[in-house]
């Protein structure tokens, strides 16, 4: 009877260790020291053994050359060869459409209607997909996601942090853009709409005259101090389109060929409302016309497959429109069916192989996406006050054989798997 109560008391007690040992290593936040032979900030030049002290409250407290740095006693002491801010995958549908290509883990796109910005995409974000864990431990630890490119609205998108038990927890910007697809991408066939280019800029055009008419009387009834009507009961349509008159959020526009990119500049004059391009294969030919904007650009994935309307898109679109000054992030894109998705740390390493720097090609998965995205306050370098989101690495991230070997996220570390 001893025997067996000994028994059973020991293996609650290696249960318990078992249990403790992994909320260490998942959900505990702890002041811990990352030292780097390599750090790049993203704020300045790479460091040299670099170390960055992380707090308690998973915030970055410092930040500097080992020299210059003590590291206090009772900090936890990791260390790489290579140490980045944590990566972000600046226009992605991972956690919506997931690994196994089934209807079930399919969701970034409701095929019963061409316009529908009232889909929320954190009502179908799955934080527990196998593909956020993969990105995951390659060092991603943002993710701006939501519906595909695939309609003419095809719903919203967030941007969440890869780890998080619940979408919400996971989420830093519920609802950040509304998805809009110009061009071949989302033409509908069989006698539906939008079935040619114009329609498409009609129907989108209606939407905002909408919008902006009833933005326009709400204004007024406010000016006239009376109440503003009420939104018309089940109007999610209407509120989000009203939101982008207002510019509170962006249109996300994918549009690849120069025509569509032109259609969506001359929309967003029109109505003078915020857009960010997205996808742009043919933006080299509409390279002034961008730059002219001001309007950032979310490029294609480099090693994109050049076909259909991305027939013309070009390995060196990124490094063109970072020389031209146009703002510009990489992303892994929509995949239909494999590779399912791109990981951005190899998307951006071809970048650099194909006329962009090394510092530039890591700052579109960066600090540039940081500022695209809105974030760069809190996300993108390695800086005080920021996010503890790193990324560390055994080499160059940019070489094929380099594995990232650990990836922190909000001051926790998330993942040591070796990829």
């Amino acid at each position: 009877m001893e025997s067996g109560k000994w028994k059973m008391e020991n293996l609650i007690l290696l249960a318990f260790t078992l249990l403790t040992a992994h909320c260490s290593l998942l959900t505990v936040s702890a002041q811990i020291a990352v030292k780097g032979e390599t750090v790049w900030t993203m704020a300045g030049e790479p460091i040299t053994n670099g170390v960055i002290l992380v707090n308690i409250n998973g915030k970055i407290e410092a930040v500097g050359a080992a020299s210059q740095i003590k590291i206090p006693a009772g900090y936890k002491i990791v260390s790489a060869k290579v140490v980045t801010p944590g990566l972000i995958d600046a226009h992605s549908v991972i956690g919506l459409n997931g690994y196994m290509n089934q209807p079930h883990d399919q969701m970034a796109l409701d095929g019963s209607a061409p316009m529908q910005p009232e889909l929320r995409a954190i009502d179908s974000y799955n934080p527990q997909e196998r593909l956020v864990e993969w990105v995951r431990e390659f060092g991603v630890t943002t993710i701006h996601t939501g519906h595909a490119p695939s309609a003419l609205i095809s719903g919203q998108t967030m941007i969440a942090k890869t780890f998080g038990k619940t979408a919400d927890a996971a989420a830093i910007v519920p609802t950040a853009m509304i998805a809009v697809t110009l061009g071949e991408g989302a033409l509908a066939t069989g006698g539906k709409s939008p079935g040619t280019r114009a329609k498409q800029a009609a129907m989108l055009r209606a939407a905002l005259i909408s919008a902006s008419e009833a933005v326009s009387k709400a204004d007024a009834n406010k000016s006239d101090d009376k109440k503003s009507d009420p939104k018309t009961p089940g109007d999610l349509r209407g509120e989000m389109m009203q939101k982008v008159i207002r510019r509170e959020i962006p249109l996300l526009i994918t549009a690849h060929r120069a025509q569509d990119i032109m259609t969506a500049l001359r929309i967003a004059k029109e109505f003078n409302i915020k857009i960010i391009l997205d996808g742009a294969a043919e933006a080299l030919l509409v390279l002034d016309e961008i730059k002219a904007s001001n309007f950032p650009v979310i490029v294609h994935p480099t090693m994109y497959r050049a076909g259909g309307e991305m027939e013309n898109l070009s390995m060196e679109t990124a490094s063109k429109l970072r020389a031209a000054g146009v703002l510009t992030a990489l992303q892994s894109g929509s995949e239909s069916y494999v590779p399912k998705t791109r990981v951005v740390l190899f998307e951006a390493a071809l970048a650099a192989a194909n006329g962009l720097s090394k510092r530039d090609a890591l700052a579109t998965i960066t600090i540039d996406a940081a500022k695209i995205l809105g974030l760069d306050a809190r996300l993108g370098s390695l800086e005080k006050g920021k996010d503890a989101d790193l990324a560390m690495y055994d080499g160059d991230p940019f070489e094929y054989t380099t594995h990232c070997v650990g990836t922190m996220i909000d001051g926790v570390i998330v993942s040591e798997t070796i990829r």
